[in-house]
C-alpha cells in the first residue's frame, strides 16, 4: 500500500516546527554522500548489489572530455572527494537570513518546506517574478545555464568542436519572427514578467560573485565556464519546444520504407491510426533519405547523449466528486520523461497579488506549467499532433545557393554567423533558408527545409502556462487552450466547484492535400491552410462516465474532421486506468486519495495479460514450468517477481521471431523489431502472410518454442535458479549528472542504483532500452490533488528540489520516490509555515 509520508525517519530531516531566526545567513547544509545514499537502502528488502553496469546516458563523450580537461588543471588534491564535497559545501545557496538585492521594489519573503519546495510571498507581480528567477538559480542555475546555451547555439564555446553541429540547428531553428506578437500570445504581459525573471537570475549571479559570498556553484568550476547574463528572449528557446513537436525525423523513417518497399506496404508496417494510405508526391525521390540525416538535431531538454530515444508518455486523470470520498474531484498527472540529475522539473509555489499557483515547470521558465491555483487544478500528457513538415528542394546545379520553385529558381536567405568552439578557432557559418524555413541538409543537389509551428508567434514550451495559472473556471480555462501552442497537451481539468474536463490542445497545421507523414517536394502544391481552431480540438465537460483519463493515446474521435496526426502511444495504459476507475464506480467504492496514489503506482501490465491468455490455450493442460511460471503469475511487475524478468525476456524472443516473420528481410534493419504492440495484434489475430499455413498452430507453436529459447537464454544469464531472477536485479535507475563522468566526482553527483517496478506498459511506466534493462525514463515529478482541500495535496519530484550536490534537497526525495511514496504540498500560509525549515528575506 502506498502512503503518504509527512515525517520519514529514514530521512535525514531537519524538524522543526519553530521558524529559524532571520539572521545571519546560514548556508543550507551538506547533503548525504553517495556512501550515505546507499546507506539508506541497505537494510530494504529491494537492496541488491550493481550485477550490469549503467549505461552513462547523460554525458556526451564532448562533455566529458572537455570537462576532464577542465578539471586536470586542478591540483590533485583537490580532486580528492572530500575536498570535492568541501567545495561543493562552500559554495552551497544561502537559503536562510536576509539579502539585499537590487532589482526588488518591496521586501520578497521566501519559505522553504522541509521537502525543498520555496514558497515565495512577494507584494507585486514584478517582485514574484524576480524572486523567483533568483529561488530557481539559488538551486539549479548550473542546468539552466546548459538549457540556455542549448537554446542559444552556444554549447560549442563551452563543450568544443563536437557541439558545433547542434549549434547551428539551435541557430536554425530560433524563432525570427515579430517579437511582439511572440510576448502577447502567451499573455498579454509576459514581456514583463520575463524581464523580472532574468532580471532576478542575473541578480542572483551577481550576488554569489560579490566579495566573501559563497562564489558559483561548483559545477561552474569543474566544468570551467561562468554563467553569462540572461536575456527575456533567452526564455524563448526553440530547442526545448522542438522536441515536443512531430514527426520530421518519422517523415524521413517513411520514405526509407517507402523508397524500399512501396507506399502500400510500407504503411502496413506503420501501423498508422487512422487508417490512411502513404501519399509520396508523383515523381520524388526519397533515395538517401534517412533519419540519420538529422541525428544532431534534438531538443535542449535532451541529455546530451543517450543510447536511444526511451519512448517517454504521461498519464493524466480526473474524477468527479461523484466517484469520490470527499465529494469533491480529484486530479492526477506524472509526466513522463528522461529520469536525470537533476530533476527535469522544479517544484514552485508563486504567491502575490492575482497569483497564487503552485506546482511544478521547467526551471528556465517563469510561472508553473502544471498545478493548481485558488480555484482550478490542471494536468498534461501529450496528444501527438504533426506540427512538422519536411520539404524536399532541387538546388540548381549553377548555383547551389538557388532552390526550384513552381515560379523557377529562387534565391535561399543566407545569414552569416561566427560560432565560439572552446579551445579552438570560431567557425564562420551560413544558416541558409527557403520559404518554408531553415535548411537543416543538403548535398549540393537536394535540401531538407522544415516547416513546424516553432516559426509561429507563441509556441515556446510551456509559457502558455502564465494565462493558465490565472484561470479561476472553465470559461478561462478554455480561454487559456488558445495561448497553449507547444507542447501540444492533453490538459485535464477540475474546479473547486466540482467541474471536471479535458481540452486537448495545440497549434495544428491545417494540410487539404496530403497527409504529412512523408516529404513533400519544395516546388509547389504543398501549403498549409492555417490551423486548426482551438475550439474544434477534442475537449470534453462534465462527461456521463465521471472521469476522464489520456495516456498519449489517440484522443481524436472516430471520423474527426481535421487530420493532426496518425501515430499515437498504445493505449494499454489509458485502459488500464479506465479499467480501475470503471471497477470502482461499479463496485460503489468511493475514491479516495490513496487509491489515487496506489493508480499512479500500478505495475499491472494489459500485454502481459493477453500474451498469457494466448499461452495458456497453447500450453493445454500439461503446461511446462516456464509456462506454468507466466501462467500463474498476476501480470504485476513488482521487484521481487521472478516471472516478471521470464517474461521481458520471452517478449524479446516474441518480438524478433514475429518480426522475422512479418517484416520482408530487406526491410528489418530499417523498420527495426515491431514494437510489443504490433507483435501481441499478429500474434492474437494470426494470419495466413504470417503464420501460413495453418495459422493459430503455427503461431502457438511460437509461444512454445520461443518459451524454450528463453528459458535457455536466462539461465545463461542470471543462472538455472529462479530465485535469482528477481526483476529488481535486472531493472534498475541510477541518476546521472553531466559532471558525474569526472575523475572521482560520481559520488558527489550521482545517484543510484535504485530498484525498479514496472515496465513501460504499465501505468507506473518504467521505460528502458538500448539493449539495457535499466530504467532511462518515467515519472519524476507527480502530483495529485484534492479539490475538497488543497492542503490535502500531495507530490513528489526526484531526485530533489535542488541541483547542487552539497544541498540536503539534492536527494532527500529520492527515498521516498523509489518507494511510491509521496509529501504534502501545502498550500495555505498557515499550513506552509508549520512546514517551514528556512527563511529568506529578499529587500530592496
Amino acid at each position: 500500500m502506498v502512503r503518504r509520508i509527512v515525517l520519514l525517519s529514514a530521512i535525514n530531516w531537519r524538524c522543526s516546527n519553530l521558524l529559524p531566526a532571520a539572521n545571519p545567513c546560514i548556508p543550507a547544509r551538506s547533503s548525504i554522500s553517495s556512501r550515505r545514499f546507499s546507506e539508506k537502502f541497505a537494510g530494504t528488502k529491494h537492496a541488491v548489489e550493481r550485477m550490469f553496469s549503467m549505461k552513462k546516458f547523460i554525458s556526451v563523450l564532448a562533455l566529458i572530455l572537455t570537462f576532464v580537461i577542465a578539471a586536470s588543471a586542478q591540483s590533485s588534491a583537490q580532486n580528492a572527494p572530500s575536498n570535492l564535497e568541501a567545495r561543493a559545501k562552500a559554495a552551497v545557496a544561502v537559503i536562510r537570513g536576509t539579502l539585499n538585492v537590487h532589482g526588488l521594489q518591496q521586501t520578497v519573503r521566501v519559505q522553504r518546506d522541509r521537502w525543498g519546495v520555496a514558497h515565495i510571498y512577494a507584494q507585486n507581480q514584478h517582485d514574484l517574478f524576480f524572486a523567483q528567477g533568483f529561488v530557481v538559480a539559488q538551486d539549479r542555475l548550473f542546468q539552466m545555464e546548459l538549457w540556455k546555451r542549448s537554446g542559444q547555439g552556444r554549447l560549442a564555446e563551452i563543450l568544443g568542436p563536437s557541439a558545433v553541429q547542434r549549434d547551428i540547428n539551435a541557430r536554425l531553428l530560433r524563432y525570427r519572427g515579430d517579437m511582439d506578437a511572440e510576448y502577447k500570445s502567451y499573455a498579454p504581459d509576459t514581456k514583463e514578467i520575463l524581464e523580472a525573471f532574468t532580471s532576478g537570475i542575473n541578480a542572483y549571479v551577481q550576488e554569489i560573485q560579490k566579495p566573501r559570498a559563497t562564489g558559483l556553484p561548483i559545477e561552474f568550476e569543474l566544468a570551467g565556464f561562468k554563467p553569462e547574463p540572461w536575456k527575456p528572449e533567452d526564455c524563448l528557446n526553440r530547442m526545448a519546444a522542438y522536441s515536443m513537436t512531430g514527426n520530421g525525423v518519422n517523415e524521413l523513417h517513411n520514405a526509407q520504407l517507402v523508397a524500399l518497399l512501396g507506399a502500400e506496404k510500407a504503411a502496413e508496417l506503420l501501423n498508422l491510426d487512422p487508417p490512411v494510405k502513404l501519399d509520396p508526391s508523383p515523381g520524388i525521390d526519397f533515395s538517401g533519405l534517412s533519419p540519420a540525416l538529422l541525428e544532431n538535431l534534438v531538443g535542449s531538454d535532451v541529455p546530451l547523449h543517450f543510447p536511444e530515444t526511451p519512448p517517454q508518455g504521461s498519464n493524466n486523470w480526473t474524477v468527479s466528486g461523484s466517484l469520490t470520498a470527499t465529494g469533491k474531484p480529484f486530479l492526477a498527472n506524472d509526466p513522463h520523461r528522461v529520469i536525470a540529475e537533476p530533476s527535469l522539473r522544479y517544484i514552485v509555489h508563486l504567491v502575490a497579488p492575482g497569483w497564487n499557483v503552485i506546482g511544478a515547470g521547467e526551471p528556465g521558465l517563469p510561472g508553473v506549467a502544471v498545478g493548481h491555483n485558488e480555484k482550478i487544478a490542471w494536468g498534461f500528457t501529450i496528444f501527438g499532433l504533426d506540427q512538422q513538415d519536411l520539404y524536399l528542394s532541387e538546388l540548381n546545379p549553377a548555383n547551389p545557393e538557388q532552390y526550384k520553385t513552381e515560379r523557377g529558381w529562387e534565391r535561399m536567405e543566407v545569414k552569416t554567423e561566427t560560432i565560439g568552439v572552446r579551445a579552438g578557432t570560431p567557425i564562420t557559418v551560413k544558416l541558409k533558408f527557403t520559404r518554408h524555413g531553415p535548411i537543416l541538409w543538403e548535398d549540393g543537389k537536394r535540401a531538407l527545409t522544415l516547416r513546424w509551428v516553432g516559426a509561429e508567434p507563441g509556441t515556446a514550451g510551456y509559457l502558455g502556462s502564465l494565462s493558465l495559472d490565472r484561470a479561476g473556471n472553465w470559461q478561462e480555462f478554455e480561454q487559456a487552450m488558445s495561448r497553449w501552442k507547444v507542447p501540444s497537451e492533453n490538459i485535464v481539468y477540475a474546479d473547486r466547484d466540482g467541474n471536471i474536463g479535458e481540452h486537448s490542445t495545440g497549434l495544428a497545421p491545417l494540410r487539404k492535400n496530403w497527409t504529412g507523414l512523408l516529404p513533400v517536394p519544395e516546388s509547389g502544391g504543398y501549403e498549409w491552410s492555417g490551423f486548426v481552431p482551438n475550439g474544434d480540438l477534442p475537449h470534453s465537460y462534465n462527461p456521463a462516465s465521471g472521469f476522464i483519463a489520456s495516456a498519449n493515446h489517440k484522443m481524436i474521435p472516430e471520423n474527426y474532421a481535421y487530420a493532426v496526426g496518425f501515430q499515437w502511444a498504445p493505449p494499454e495504459r489509458f485502459l488500464r486506468i479506465s479499467e480501475v476507475i470503471s471497477g470502482a464506480a461499479k463496485s460503489a467504492h468511493k475514491l479516495s486519495l490513496e487509491d489515487m496514489e496506489n493508480l499512479q503506482n500500478e505495475v499491472v501490465s494489459l500485454p502481459a495479460r493477453e500474451l498469457q491468455d494466448l499461452l495458456k490455450r497453447a500450453a493445454g493442460n500439461s503446461p511446462a514450468n516456464a509456462a506454468k511460471l507466466l501462467l500463474d503469475w498476476d501480470c504485476t511487475f513488482t521487484t521481487d517477481s521472478q516471472a516478471a524478468t521470464f517474461y521481458e525476456f520471452w517478449i524479446a524472443e516474441l518480438r524478433d521471431a514475429v518480426t522475422k516473420l512479418a517484416v520482408p528481410a530487406e526491410a528489418q534493419k530499417i523498420a527495426g523489431e515491431l514494437s510489443l504492440a504490433k507483435t501481441v495484434k499478429e500474434l492474437s489475430r494470426p494470419g495466413v502472410a504470417v503464420f501460413s499455413p495453418s495459422p493459430e498452430a503455427a503461431r502457438d507453436a511460437l509461444l512454445l518454442q520461443s518459451l524454450q529459447t528463453t528459458e535457455v537464454k536466462l539461465a545463461a544469464k542470471l543462472g538455472p535458479d529462479p530465485k535469482n531472477w528477481s526483476w529488481g536485479q535486472l531493472h534498475r535507475v541510477s541518476f546521472h549528472h553531466p559532471l558525474g563522468s569526472l575523475p572521482q566526482a560520481a559520488a558527489l553527483f550521482d545517484r543510484g542504483p535504485v530498484p525498479r517496478p514496472g515496465d513501460g506498459t504499465t501505468v507506473n511506466a518504467t521505460y528502458f532500452g538500448g539493449g539495457s534493462f535499466d530504467q532511462l525514463a518515467g515519472a519524476s515529478y507527480r502530483e495529485i490533488f484534492d479539490l475538497s482541500d488543497w492542503d490535502n495535496a500531495v507530490g513528489i519530484n526526484v531526485p530533489g528540489q535542488s541541483g547542487q550536490p552539497a544541498s540536503p534537497h539534492y536527494d532527500d526525495l529520492l527515498p521516498l520516490w523509489s518507494h511510491g511514496q509521496y509529501f504534502p504540498l501545502r498550500y495555505t500560509k498557515p499550513s506552509v509555515d508549520r512546514e517551514t525549515t528556512d527563511v529568506l528575506e529578499l529587500k530592496p
